[in-house]
């Protein structure tokens, strides 16, 4: 059995594509996905399958979402090495005295190259930040989330492909919570 780690992007927001996270949890083991477990009402949750491939179960919950909810859910599905890989390669972290609450986890779709940093234009967005590493944009905003351009919608136009963004506060405690559900 093998778990993942779903983030669902775009739900819960300001209105829109709500989803119930008790519903959502529902839906997904009715489909077959066990020790289903959701965390905040942005849409990251946890399911155990005997599906290895991230793919593949991304797919599926898209799928049901769509038959289920409605909408058109785009989902990221990443693994415990994932996470890990957030704290190992973050180069933000070590830097003195850095502001974790400024710090952006960018999950992506596909895995990037050193080329996709020119594709993105970063020095426009300056003194906001961003380092590419594989399937993670890092990201350190000057001001905060709220005040840049450098957001998920840019991101996927100029990469083409589909990224979701969570706070590094966020990316803490799933990574904490797959720790201690494995």
């Amino acid at each position: 059995m093998t778990t993942h780690l779903a983030l669902l992007r775009g739900i819960n927001v300001s209105g829109h594509n709500m989803i119930k996270m008790d519903a959502l949890k529902t839906t997904l083991e009715n489909i077959g996905f066990t020790k289903v477990q959701t965390y905040i009402q942005s849409g990251n949750v946890f399911v155990t399958t005997e599906e290895e491939s991230a793919l593949k179960v991304g797919f599926i919950i898209k799928q049901e979402l769509f038959k289920v909810f409605g909408g058109d859910v785009p989902v990221i599905v990443i693994n415990a090495a994932d996470l890990q890989a957030c704290f190992t390669n973050n180069p933000f972290l070590k830097e003195k005295e850095v502001d974790t609450k400024k710090l952006y986890v960018a999950f992506v779709s596909k895995e990037l190259g050193s080329e996709n940093i020119n594709d993105l234009k970063i020095s426009q967005f300056k003194p906001d930040e961003a380092y590419l590493d594989g399937n993670r944009i890092f990201i350190k905003y000057a001001v905060g989330a709220g005040k840049t351009r450098l957001d998920q919608k840019y991101i996927e136009k100029k990469l083409n492909l589909t990224a979701t963004i969570r706070n590094w506060n966020t990316v803490t405690h799933l990574l904490k919570m797959y720790e201690e559900m494995v």
